[in-house]
């Protein structure tokens, strides 16, 4: 029997109690063991839950029970999560995580002890809620040099962002919607200005290219200047705009960044809408290898602890190797990037072509009917270049990358 402490017993969490208490049997018969939750850590009492009797309120209840050999942490942010999965991975116990902060801020560090102590991290939920990418980028597409890495890692915006294609609503109008849904939080700062997306972008590169990526380092754009007029441009065009996590290697460095973009109906993710979530990496060899799901939800993401739980309970004993080591991954100068570029201006045609033109060189005005303001797609240009000319012209209302 393997047993098992749960940290935080709150939406995945008490979703990985259900799945081990519902699916113990088929469990069992895939990994030969017969699992069970022995303790659940939580501030809270839960008079009348069904795991009411294995709460306990101290850590140090968990991490002196030799009987535990499996923690998993659900408790989000950095600290005690930190300490907590540390100090498991020290005594010997395997930990399994669906929290990516954690994950990309201390990845190589928790792998290195897990290793020196012959037990794993694992973190399959971390990126993807309940799509498997990390397990297969680590195994199935191990052969494979991964050129290139680009997704739609973030629910809550990828909702917003269909919402207003589809409806025509504001930005505003949306978010609260997704707050009345469930699908963002009270404070969507973490989702709308792309720093979880920012983070999952960190964890799948690192893991690529088995060096850091710090998630502080990567250029993080968010949506919330995306206006309805942006959508009627990308209508016009064709197009959608999602926000991406996006990572290229070129040469001995990558180059990498969370922004929206503009894509057509030939790129492999346009159809992913909605909540949904989808994630394309393409090996020189395997070529493009595309995961799609849903990629939160409570049950989704705790299904995906549970197959790490799996994972861990058929190596007790044996070091799964992930090569992710402190070595700073190069990355190419944000300002050095090339993409070509949206832009909208203040002003009409008239007002704004010749300078356009002196600044930019060649464009492709883009008419969407609006007589105030004058938009058009630049050449493929280095970010740098882009900086400068709007610099000069000084009356960009909002530009959008396009994904070629």
């Amino acid at each position: 029997m393997i047993n098992v402490s749960i940290l935080g017993y709150g939406t995945i969490g008490s979703g990985v109690f259900q799945i081990i208490r519902e699916n113990g049997q088929i469990i069992a018969e895939r990994t030969g063991e017969e699992i069970t939750v022995k303790s659940i850590l939580d501030l809270r009492d839960f008079p009348g839950d069904i795991a009411e009797d294995i709460i306990v309120h101290d850590f140090a209840e968990i991490d002196s029970d030799d009987s535990v050999q499996i923690v998993v942490e659900t408790m989000g942010g950095l600290h005690p999560a930190y300490e907590f999965v540390k100090a498991s991975l020290e005594k010997g116990r395997s930990v399994c995580t669906s929290n990516k902060a954690l994950v990309a801020a201390f990845g190589p560090e928790l792998l290195k002890i897990a290793e020196d102590k012959k037990c794993n991290f694992l973190f399959e939920a971390s990126v993807g809620g309940g799509i498997p990418v990390i397990r297969p980028l680590r195994s199935s597409l191990a052969p494979d040099v991964i050129e290139q890495i680009s997704g739609i890692l973030n629910g809550t915006t990828n909702y917003i962002l269909t919402e207003m294609t589809e409806k025509g609503s504001d930005f505003d109008t949306v978010l609260k919607d997704a707050q009345a849904k469930g699908y963002a939080e009270k404070d969507p700062t973490a989702d709308i200005e792309g720093h979880d997306a920012c983070r999952k972008i960190a964890i799948l590169t690192s893991l690529a290219y088995g060096h850091q990526l710090d998630f502080e380092d990567i250029y993080t754009e968010g949506i919330t200047n995306i206006t309805d007029r942006d959508i009627n441009y990308a209508k016009k065009l064709g197009a959608k705009i999602k926000i991406f996590g996006s990572s290229k290697k070129e040469g001995e460095k990558v180059s990498a960044m969370v922004a929206p973009k503009l894509i057509t109906v030939s790129h492999p993710l346009y159809s992913v809408d909605g909540v949904f979530n989808a994630i394309l990496i393409k090996g020189n060899m395997a070529g493009d290898v595309m995961f799609y799901g849903q990629g939160a939800g409570k049950l989704a993401t705790a299904s995906a602890v549970v197959s790490d739980i799996m994972e861990a309970s058929k190596h007790q004993g044996i070091n799964i190797k992930t090569i992710w080591d402190n070595q700073k991954l190069g990355l190419v100068p944000f300002e050095e990037s090339i993409s070509k570029f949206f832009v909208r201006l203040k002003g009409t045609k008239a007002d704004n072509e010749a300078k356009v033109s002196e600044v930019f060189g060649n464009v492709t005005p883009v008419d969407a009917g609006y007589s105030d303001e004058y938009a058009f797609i630049t050449e493929a240009i280095t970010e740098a270049k882009y900086t400068g000319a709007s610099e000069k012209l000084g009356n960009v209302i909002n530009k959008i990358r396009i994904d070629v």
